[in-house]
């Protein structure tokens, strides 16, 4: 199934690297432009299936961007904005805005927030597509459904187990140590040790490998972290 591509634009990079990391994170392909005006002229090239807009630009403001878009495109387009005032509220969604998320807000909200968009939007002009699967060797990973197969045989996985693996199976062949695995899957703010990966990492062949002596899937790269195999 063909990723979605998102295009951010944002002047805050800490802000707009944030959203891509959860975006990416939950399979999305994403962009992003600080600028309005950089912003603007990318948004005419409809390559993207939603956009997330600032409202505050330098270049141009979100507002015109927004209407910039309704002019050619039907795609959902969220504004994200520290803008808090209703007047502003009414305005973007009545130049065509899907949304209005105000700051600060949670990374994990926002991916909700696409997700139902991208799926409303999906519904609506029957562009409704496949469950997105990631196979390799046996493994089935449905990211869609949430559901992971070994050999036709479902394995049941915790939350974190599931998004460790997913994580992993769409970054072949990189190496992640315990620390930036923490981060990518449970997040900058979370609290807790990163010797929990290592725990994760375990229970995860316990069900997923034949042989966790001679792992297939999830190699142990020693002294640096993890990476799987492919």
């Amino acid at each position: 199934m063909k990723k979605k591509r998102i295009l951010i634009i944002e002047d805050e990079e800490s802000i707009a690297e944030l959203e891509k990391d959860y975006l990416e994170m939950n399979g999305f392909l994403v962009d992003i432009e600080t600028d309005g005006s950089r912003g603007l002229e990318k948004s005419r090239d409809d390559l993207y299936d939603l956009y997330i807009l600032d409202l505050m630009l330098p270049g141009i403001d979100g507002f015109s961007i927004c209407q910039s878009i309704r002019e050619h495109s039907d795609k959902p387009v969220l504004i994200v904005s520290a803008k808090k005032d209703d007047i502003d509220k009414i305005k973007g969604l009545g130049l065509g805005a899907d949304d209005y998320v105000t700051k600060p807000f949670s990374p994990g909200e926002l991916v909700a927030r696409v997700r139902a968009h991208l799926g409303r939007y999906e519904t609506l002009t029957g562009k409704k597509e496949e469950n997105h699967m990631v196979e390799i060797r046996g493994l089935k990973i449905d990211k869609t459904a949430r559901r992971v197969y070994v050999d036709e045989e479902e394995k049941i996985l915790t939350t974190k187990e599931f998004d460790l693996l997913t994580f992993l199976a769409e970054n072949p062949n990189h190496v992640y140590s315990k620390d930036e695995l923490f981060r990518k899957i449970w997040g900058m703010d979370s609290v807790g040790e990163i010797a929990t990966v290592t725990v994760h990492i375990k229970k995860i062949r316990e069900k997923i490998e034949k042989d966790n002596s001679n792992p297939q899937y999830i190699e142990t790269i020693w002294g640096v972290g993890y990476r799987f195999k492919i």
